[in-house]
């Protein structure tokens, strides 16, 4: 991998000159300027004031959210701004209103667009999400489709540093047209089967950084969707979830490909998919390429390696056409644990675009009490060394 990542001491040191520094800046409290720390006054007006003044400063700023809670509607945070040093510090918990209809249509909770050089410090997200599932699950066709908690867009040197986030109504965080964003120590919690609540979602972005956070929801803990280069992601706990996955991609037929990632010391507990690439099966002219799965340790995890270009969610309207992803260049190194399912190694590939460039090595994954586990091959080229368990299919 060509990506140089930053080292997560070099990270941490940082952080706490970032930290150090903001102690001189111009500090603008969003409850002296009329936030109510009762979790049921709105307060997005003072939020909002926080932010403009911050963003209007030629000097460093702090916008500061004391211990509390805070109920506020949708808030963007919008640039330009005059400095490139604006740390958000975030002392209490954010809260969305219970009425989610509120939020419903806003697609964002929390939106950073145009941005640089902002650092966000702590806090908590609560989006108060169980309403909105329920409507979702009753089958109702008058729900709204939620919104994300946090959102960093076309923006650049962001930092997001140990912040929670709880029942998010759609994604937690999303990242996308960024460069140069570093999501450290996050906490991701909602429930194993709340829809569309993916931890982290990256695309259309270069030079992100995922790092020592633990994930646990109801869809993808990571997703990585098209036009994410140079993505780092290490130290990931993840369960219950969907997986560390890329994709899906193929929805569209012009779409931009997923280069140089890396991911390394993860942990999968309880997931239905572990290291995974999702493709749908019709023509694009999307692709994977250069994908280094390292040192990744699963815990009765449905499907601990999969790349399935036949991806279809509930089988319903599937294309059943040809995938037009090509996948190239993935090496997955010193992948072990327990499967639920016997097939534990699962490559289901383009006929048209065939997988190719597969390396395997100490892949060590056993099936119910260390039971063979098998592989499963189709139209998928590659090369396997060390320990392999299952035998390799490639």
């Amino acid at each position: 991998m060509a990506y140089n990542h930053l080292p997560s001491l070099a990270t941490l040191i940082l952080i706490i000159i970032i930290i150090t520094t903001t102690v001189s800046a111009t500090t603008y409290n969003v409850k002296t300027l009329g936030a109510k720390a009762n979790g049921q006054t709105d307060s997005t007006k003072a939020f909002m004031s926080a932010w403009t003044s911050a963003c209007a400063s030629t000097k460093p700023a702090t916008m500061y959210v004391p211990n509390g809670k805070y109920m506020v509607g949708a808030l963007r945070f919008s640039g330009p701004c005059r400095n490139g040093a604006i740390t958000v510090r975030i002392d209490g918990t954010l809260v969305a209103p219970s009425n989610y209809f509120v939020l419903g249509n806003a697609k964002f909770w929390l939106l950073f667009h145009g941005v640089q050089g902002v650092t966000i410090v702590g806090g908590t997200l609560d989006a108060q999400g169980a309403r909105l599932w329920a409507c979702k699950s009753s089958g109702s066709k008058n729900c709204p489709d939620g919104a994300t908690s946090l959102a960093i867009s076309n923006s650049n040197n962001v930092i997001v540093y140990g912040l929670s986030s709880v029942n998010s109504q759609m994604f937690h965080i999303a990242v996308n047209g960024c460069r140069d964003v570093k999501v450290l120590g996050a906490n991701v919690v909602a429930p194993w089967n709340s829809p569309n609540t993916d931890g982290i979602h990256v695309q259309l972005s270069s030079g992100v950084t995922i790092l020592n956070s633990k994930i646990s929801t109801g869809d993808d803990c990571v997703s990585i969707g098209p036009g994410a280069t140079n993505l780092w992601i290490e130290g990931v706990a993840c369960g219950p979830g969907h997986g560390i996955s890329i994709g899906s991609l193929g929805k569209d037929l012009n779409e931009q490909g997923v280069m140089n990632v890396t991911v390394k010391r993860t942990t999968f507990k309880d997931t239905e998919n572990g290291l995974r690439i999702k493709a749908w099966a019709r023509p694009s002219n999307g692709f994977v390429n250069g994908v280094l799965f390292q040192n990744a340790i699963m815990t009765n995890v449905e499907n601990p390696i999969v790349i399935d270009q036949n991806y279809c969610p509930g089988n319903k309207n599937c294309p059943r056409q040809v995938s037009g992803v090509k996948i190239s260049n993935v090496k997955y190194q010193d992948v072990h644990g327990t499967s639920a399912t016997k097939v534990a190694v699962r490559f289901n590939c383009s006929k048209k675009y065939p997988c190719r460039g597969i390396t395997m090595q100490d892949v060590n994954l056993s099936f119910k009490n260390q039971l063979q586990a098998s592989a499963y091959c189709v139209n998928a080229a590659g090369k396997s060394s060390g320990v392999m368990k299952p035998t390799s299919c490639l």
